[in-house]
């Protein structure tokens, strides 16, 4: 009766080699080599600019690189023979080019014109090809921008700092500093939608109080506007300025400080007039 269970237990040892076989089989993968890729670049108009290929494949004959998403002879920019070392243009060369043994292209002074897609073609020992594309894009520098202020001498807890970025850039974004820093917005602080206008309400003068500045960007460009001083002033509850109660403080100290001396004067001066025979 006892026979029949060495080939059952057999039987279960083969199903959980199988099993344990497949979860490895699952979790295993064979090594990949890495693909060919263009890295996409943004520039400013004027600039030069350098087009990287990475992962280039190894027992290369020559590469080539043409303007668009796809190889094609009459938009092929220049070929390097690596076997030769020699460069040769093609018919989308416009003289601003270079291409590099390292499989990179340069551009010289890039004008919104090179926008595009560019695409990089290699050919190995074994007749065997690879491509890969990437995407240059090409931004008008921004302008230097400037601040418009409705004041620049603000009275604490009365007025209201409203500062308005002006650019003529368009699709820009905006961002604002304060005294060098990224300024952190808090329930004082208010945005308009696209940036261009900050406003703070309730002013307080030790918070407030410094260096203003906006910046415009694009992905190609940047610029910051020259800094702008704010000047705040304290409020008295009685209705006047801090400094408008210390100058007349000071000012009946000073007439004090003349009334006593002349007294003084007339007083010597009687004295010295009696004293006389």
């Amino acid at each position: 009766m006892e026979a029949p269970s060495a080939p059952a237990h057999r039987g279960l040892s083969l199903w959980k080699e199988l099993l344990l076989a497949v979860s490895l089989l699952s979790f295993w993968s064979p090594p990949t080599t890495a693909r060919l890729t263009v890295e996409s670049i943004n520039a400013a108009e004027g600039e030069d600019v350098l087009l990287l290929a990475h992962s280039l494949p190894e027992n290369l004959v020559s590469y080539s690189w043409y303007r668009g998403e796809r190889v094609d002879s009459k938009h092929q920019i220049a070929s390097y023979i690596i076997t030769l070392g020699r460069i040769l243009p093609g018919p989308a060369h416009s003289g601003r080019e270079t291409i590099y043994s390292n499989g990179a292209l340069l551009f010289q002074k890039v004008t919104l014109n090179d926008t595009g897609y560019y695409t990089v073609h290699t050919v190995r020992k074994d007749l065997q090809t690879e491509e890969a594309t990437g995407q240059l894009r090409v931004y008008k520098p921004v302008q230097k921008p400037s601040i418009r202020a409705r004041s620049t001498t603000i009275t604490e807890q009365m007025d209201t700092i409203v500062l308005t970025c002006l650019t003529n850039d368009t699709g820009v974004s905006i961002w604002w500093f304060f005294n060098d820093k990224r300024l952190l917005l808090t329930k004082r602080t208010k945005l308009s939608r696209d940036n261009s206008t900050l406003t703070i309400e309730p002013v307080f003068m030790w918070y407030d109080a410094g260096v203003y500045q906006c910046e415009v960007s694009n992905p190609g460009s940047t610029s910051k506007s020259e800094p702008l001083r704010l000047r705040i002033q304290l409020y008295d509850d009685t209705g006047y300025h801090v400094w408008t109660i210390a100058g007349i403080v000071i000012g009946v100290l000073v007439l004090v400080a003349l009334g006593t001396s002349l007294g003084c004067f007339l007083y010597h001066r009687r004295s010295r007039r009696s004293s006389e025979p």
